[in-house]
C-alpha cells in the first residue's frame, strides 16, 4: 500500500493506472498523427485527443472498479467490467478528435475507425499493464511479532486477496501469549531477531502483542536501525484494511496519531464547494428519474411521496432527513423503531426498487444545499438507534464529528446496517474516513458509489 494525501492506495493500481493511461494516450496521439493529414497548427488539438480520453477511460474504469486488486490480479475477471466500461465510454471517447472538412460517409469512416483504436487501445494497454503490475510489485515479506488475539485477526486479513500485497512469513509467539495463529505458521527464532530477519528476507515487523508490556525493545530498535520497517498493530489493520479496528482502538492511538484535519479552514471550504457542485449537478441528471420515482410511489402504494424523520447530524444536533417513501405507511405503528432488514416485510414494492438502486436517497440533495448534510460522510442514524449504540460501541460518538452524507466510504465498503455488530463495522469505516479524509478522497468515494449504485451493492 501506498499513501498519498492521506488515503492508502494499491501500489499495483497506482502502476496500472499511470501506464495504461500513458499506453492509451500514447497510443491514440500516433494514430491521430497516422489518420489526419499532417498539420502542426493542429498538434496540441491531436494531444488533448489522446490525453482527454486516456484520463476519461481511467476516471471511467475507477468508478466500475476496474483498479481493485482481484480485477488487476486476473485479466478474465475484469472482462465484464471492462466491456461494461467500453461501451458506456467508447461511443464518447471516439468523438475526443474533431476534424473538419469531413462529408458524411467520411465522417462515419474516421470515427468508427476512431472509436474502434480507442477500444483496442484501452484492451491491450490492460493486457500489457496487469502482468507487468504483478511482475514489478512483488509481495512484501512480513513478519509478525506475536501469535494470540491480534495476530488472529493479521492471519485472517492476510488470507483475503482484496487486502494488500503483504506475504506474512511467520508469527513469533512471545513467552505466556495464548497461541490462535495456525501452528504451522509458528516460527522459532534461532539467535537474534535481526539475524533471523535477515535470513528469512523480511522487510517488515509487524507488532501485533496482545500484551504490550512484554515487547522486546532492544531487539526491534536494531531491526529499524538496520532499516526494516517495524509497524505497530492498528497502524498496518488501517493500511491494509483501509478502516480502523475499533475492537483494538485505545484513544492514545486516536489522540497521537496523524490525521483528522477535516475541520481545517481550507478542507471546511473545498468540502462544501465539491457538496454544492455535486448536489447541483446530480439534480439536473437524476430530474427525471425523480420524476418517475414519485409518479412510481403515488401509484404502488397509498400515502406520502416523501418521508421525513429526525436524524442526528454534526455535533448531535438532530435535523429533518427527507427520502423517497420505500414503506407502508404504518410500518413502524405496532413495533416502533427498527432496523431494515434484508427482504423487510415492510417495504412496499416499488420502495424495494428504489432501495436497491439508491434512488429513494436522492431527495437528500435538498438536506445537502441546506448545510444538514455533506455529500460524502457517515450515513446519519436516528437518536433512537444512536443512544443505544453510543452506549455499546466505544468511539461510537466520534462519527458525529463530520456533517452525515449521502454516500460515504462506510455505505460503499459494507451493506446496508441492520445489527450492532453490523454499526460496529461500518465505524471501523466512518473513523477511517473521518482520520484521513481529503478533497481527492472524497472524489473517489462519489465515483464509487457509482459502481455501488450500478451493481445494486449495499441497498436493502
Amino acid at each position: 500500500m501506498v499513501r498519498i494525501l492521506r488515503h492508502y492506495y494499491s501500489a499495483p493500481a497506482i502502476y496500472v493506472f499511470l501506464l495504461e493511461t500513458s499506453i492509451v494516450a500514447f497510443a491514440l496521439y500516433g494514430a491521430a498523427l497516422l489518420l489526419v493529414p499532417s498539420d502542426s497548427a493542429a498538434l496540441p488539438r491531436y494531444l488533448a485527443a489522446a490525453v482527454v480520453p486516456a484520463l476519461a477511460n481511467a476516471v471511467l474504469m475507477y468508478a466500475m472498479g476496474l483498479y481493485d486488486a482481484p480485477n488487476i490480479g486476473s485479466f478474465r475477471r475484469a472482462l465484464p467490467r471492462l466491456a461494461a466500461c467500453l461501451c458506456i465510454g467508447a461511443p464518447l471517447l471516439g468523438r475526443s478528435l474533431v476534424v473538419d472538412g469531413l462529408n458524411r460517409s467520411e465522417a462515419l469512416f474516421f470515427y468508427s475507425t476512431w472509436t474502434t483504436l480507442v477500444v483496442a487501445c484501452i484492451i491491450m494497454a490492460r493486457l500489457v499493464a496487469t502482468p507487468l503490475a504483478r511482475a514489478r510489485f512483488p509481495a512484501r515479506r512480513v513478519l509478525v511479532l506475536g501469535a494470540g488475539r491480534h495476530a488472529a485477526e493479521i492471519e485472517r486479513i492476510a488470507a483475503k486477496p482484496q487486502h494488500g500485497r503483504s506475504e506474512i512469513v511467520g508469527y513469533v509467539a512471545p513467552d505466556g501469549e495464548a497461541v490462535r495463529v495456525s501452528s504451522r505458521r509458528l516460527m522459532p527464532v534461532a539467535g537474534s531477531l535481526l539475524d533471523h530477519v535477515r535470513r528469512q528476507g523480511i522487510e517488515e515487523i509487524v507488532v501485533a502483542l496482545d500484551d504490550r508490556r512484554g515487547m522486546p525493545l532492544g531487539p526491534l530498535l536494531e531491526a529499524r536501525m538496520e532499516g526494516i520497517t517495524v509497524t505497530p498493530y492498528l497502524a498496518y489493520c488501517e493500511r491494509e484494511t483501509r478502516r480502523i479496528n475499533i475492537a483494538a482502538l485505545d484513544p492514545s492511538w486516536l489522540i497521537y496519531g496523524d490525521g483528522f484535519r477535516i475541520s481545517d479552514a481550507t478542507s471546511r471550504l473545498l468540502k462544501r464547494g465539491l457538496d454544492i457542485i455535486a448536489s447541483l449537478l446530480l439534480l439536473a441528471f437524476a430530474l427525471p428519474t425523480l420524476v418517475l420515482a414519485a409518479i412510481a410511489i403515488r401509484c404502488d402504494s397509498p400515502g406520502p411521496i416523501f418521508y421525513w424523520q429526525t436524524r442526528v447530524g454534526r455535533g448531535g444536533v438532530p435535523f429533518q432527513i427527507i427520502k423517497f417513501r420505500t414503506m407502508r405507511v404504518d410500518a413502524e405503528t405496532a413495533a416502533g423503531p427498527q432496523w431494515a432488514a434484508l427482504g423487510d416485510a415492510r417495504v412496499t414494492g416499488i420502495g424495494g426498487l428504489l432501495r436497491r438502486l439508491r434512488i429513494d436517497e436522492l431527495p437528500q440533495i435538498l438536506n445537502v444545499l441546506k448545510g444538514e448534510m455533506s455529500f460524502v460522510g457517515p450515513r446519519p442514524e436516528r437518536p433512537f438507534f444512536v443512544k443505544r449504540l453510543a452506549a455499546e460501541i466505544p468511539f461510537y460518538a466520534e462519527r458525529h464529528r463530520v456533517r452525515p452524507g449521502i454516500t460515504g466510504w462506510a455505505q460503499i465498503n459494507y451493506p446496508y446496517g441492520s445489527s450492532t455488530a453490523d454499526a460496529e463495522a461500518k465505524l471501523s469505516y466512518d473513523l477511517y474516513y473521518i482520520k484521513n479524509f481529503s478533497f481527492v478522497f472524497d472524489l473517489l468515494i462519489i465515483l464509487s458509489t457509482a459502481r455501488a449504485v450500478l451493481f445494486a451493492k449495499g441497498g436493502r
